[in-house]
């Protein structure tokens, strides 16, 4: 069974990870989005921890996308992504070593 359609959006440590792990691009919430809608909709979804959404991407099984699901408002906003085994383009050292971003101002 499809699942239902849904509205996506990605935050900005989700398109963070994707440039770092898959590939450097200008636009990565575009591909992202493109990436989780193809997922979603062939049903490569399971539950994920407390609450959340796992979404195996088709092309590359190792890399995982973790959303939240608004059932009501058919909206699945991704939150960040990972990639599953042994063979991580990024081992997990360094990406533990990045510090978080600095809020914006309103000025900037």
């Amino acid at each position: 069974m499809t699942p239902p359609g849904v509205t996506i959006a990605v935050t900005d440590h989700a398109a963070d990870r994707y440039r770092q792990r898959v590939r450097g691009t200008l636009d990565a919430k575009r591909d992202v989005i493109v990436r989780v809608g193809r997922a979603w909709a062939a049903d490569r979804i399971e539950p994920g921890e407390r609450g959340a959404v796992r979404v195996t991407d088709l092309d590359d099984r190792s890399l995982v996308f973790v959303c939240r699901h608004d059932v009501r408002g058919g909206e699945l906003i991704v939150i960040t992504l990972w990639e599953e085994g042994d063979e991580a383009r990024v081992p997990k050292r360094f990406t533990d070593a990045i510090e978080p971003r600095r809020p914006r101002r309103a000025s900037e």
